[in-house]
């Protein structure tokens, strides 16, 4: 059998085929609207975080489980596309993972998800030169087993884990302990820690799982980071909006590039703040995945948020 080949970044975890569908406004419980467009896209959390990566030039290596329907193929053909090396296991019989994603005049989406529980990732799926022949290690913790098996090789061989994580997984505390960068959603710091202060969940988590940093994405509000000695805020750029799909994805994208690259910690968060916003200016989960060229002027010369008050007093 021939070894993998070395790459930057290896990503385990979700997939999902988008409808994404255009509503000029959201409709009231119990109303009947028409809605304007109806697009399928490629999604997914992982699998975009590792798309935009490859397009910024990282060599990737991306790694799930599709079912056997149409949308297997297009996910196959999106990532041979996208010069991403795909290792697909393949569930007999089901269907892959699918969301109708319902997008508003400002942008603003609603995502309904189906997954077939036969297409769920398991340890036994992955092989471990996979995750070692790699950089880095990405993942979203939803198939959390598979995840866990996937950071502890990593781990083992000295790879950084970098996670995506949403929602509070059952075994998600003891995957969170083998995790170096912790970038969650905005609630996932307070339910975890049960501490209402962001900044003091933030500290909590970072102290009491030994991550090296701990950071939540806020949207329009930008990000805040805790690296176990300081508190960073970083303002999210404003750009004309036409789907949030996929920016907490791709921001992740833009934070792995720059940890590839050896920058600090500001502007790795800076670079993906603006690889974010870029993205909502476009449909889809990957529709606005700018060149690095194009995101660093953004932050040359793009607006950007007010910062909020409560974090009025963070030094960036």
């Amino acid at each position: 059998m021939t070894e993998s080949p070395q790459v930057e970044l290896v990503g385990v975890g979700l997939n999902a085929t988008d409808t994404l569908i255009s509503l000029s406004a959201f409709p009231e419980r119990g109303s009947k609207v028409e809605y304007r467009s109806a697009t399928v896209l490629p999604g997914g959390q992982v699998a975009t975080t590792v798309v935009a990566c490859q397009h910024w030039g990282v060599r990737t290596r991306y790694v799930g489980k599709l079912g056997e329907d149409h949308a297997a193929l297009l996910h196959r053909e999106e990532f041979a596309r996208a010069g991403v090396e795909a290792q697909i296991i393949t569930a007999p019989g089901s269907a892959s993972a699918q969301s109708l994603i319902l997008v508003d005049s400002v942008g603003e989406r609603t995502v309904l998800c189906r997954r077939d529980g036969r297409i769920a990732l398991q340890p036994c799926d992955l092989k471990r030169e996979w995750i070692v022949n790699a950089r880095l290690l990405h993942i979203d913790g939803y198939d959390t087993p598979a995840a866990l098996e996937a950071a502890r090789w990593a781990r083992a061989a000295g790879i950084p884990v970098i996670a995506d994580l949403d929602d509070l997984y059952p075994g998600v505390e003891e995957l969170i302990e083998k995790i170096d960068y912790l970038i969650v959603s905005r609630d996932f710091p307070r339910r975890l820690m049960a501490e209402p202060d962001l900044s003091e969940a933030l500290r909590q988590m970072q102290r009491h799982y030994g991550c090296r940093l701990t950071a939540a994405t806020l949207g329009p509000d930008g990000v805040l980071a805790w690296d176990g000695a300081r508190l960073c805020h970083t303002s999210a750029y404003r750009v004309p909006v036409v789907d949030t799909t996929g920016a907490g994805d791709v921001f992740h994208a833009g934070f792995i590039y720059g940890l590839l690259q050896g920058w600090p910690l500001e502007r790795q968060l800076d670079f993906a703040c603006a690889a974010a916003a870029l993205n909502c200016s476009g449909l889809g989960a990957r529709g606005g995945i700018e060149g690095v060229e194009r995101i660093e002027a953004l932050m040359a010369t793009g607006s950007r948020y007010e910062i909020p008050m409560g974090l009025k007093e963070v030094n960036v």
